[in-house]
């Protein structure tokens, strides 16, 4: 009986830390003509109806006529540790709401605007700028292409830009290699305050 308590509290320790898997696996190689071009304007709408446009750069995506930090959070409704960092994510974004902004792409999931609001936003606090696109997809794939991804994606999977560049960050599993252009699973505020604010002093 031990033994299978030690085996559950494993797992969802281990679901905590490495997110939410899925059997799809980043395969998906952009071709030149799928990809989006330098200037391509995209505009998205949240699940409750606001907009919010980003530019695709060189090599990444930037807030049209902002220079936010952007971070884009790919994750899932159903997912335990996207359920979480939803509240923590909520304040952080209101603590520095003149400086960055969070989207939210719904991933590996097809649900409507309205089970998104009553089932992740409402329940988990979470009203930062959500897109439920046919759109989103599209995006990942070039995000994913972009820094150069390869593995099964995971979520909640969140990547960092400033000025349109991808900027590394904190290992937040401990163990992967530093330096990174991505979060993977789980992150604390903690981490992504600090990772802010030396993305701040170094731009």
């Amino acid at each position: 009986m031990k033994s299978i308590k030690f085996i559950a509290l494993f797992l969802v320790a281990f679901l905590a830390l490495s997110g939410c898997s899925n059997e799809q696996s980043n395969t998906t190689q952009l071709t030149q003509s799928n990809s989006y071009k330098t200037g391509d304007e995209i505009e998205l709408t949240s699940i409750i109806g606001s907009k919010a446009t980003i530019v695709r750069t060189e090599n990444g995506f930037k807030l049209k006529d902002s220079d936010k930090i952007l971070m884009i959070d790919i994750f899932g409704t159903y997912c335990a540790p996207c359920q979480k960092e939803a509240p923590h994510l909520m304040d952080f974004q209101l603590k520095n709401a003149d400086k960055f902004m969070i989207i939210g792409l719904i991933h590996f999931e097809d649900v409507n605007d309205e089970y998104v609001l009553e089932n992740f936003s409402k329940k988990y606090n979470a009203y930062y700028f959500i897109a439920n696109s046919k759109e989103n997809s599209k995006i990942i794939d070039q995000i994913l292409n972009d820094i150069n991804y390869n593995r099964a994606l995971s979520i909640p999977f969140k990547v960092v830009l400033k000025n349109g560049k991808y900027q590394s960050l904190s290992d937040n599993l401990n163990g992967t290699v530093v330096g990174n252009k991505f979060y993977l699973g789980e992150v604390s505020t903690n981490i992504i305050s600090q990772d802010i604010d030396k993305i701040l002093n170094e731009n």
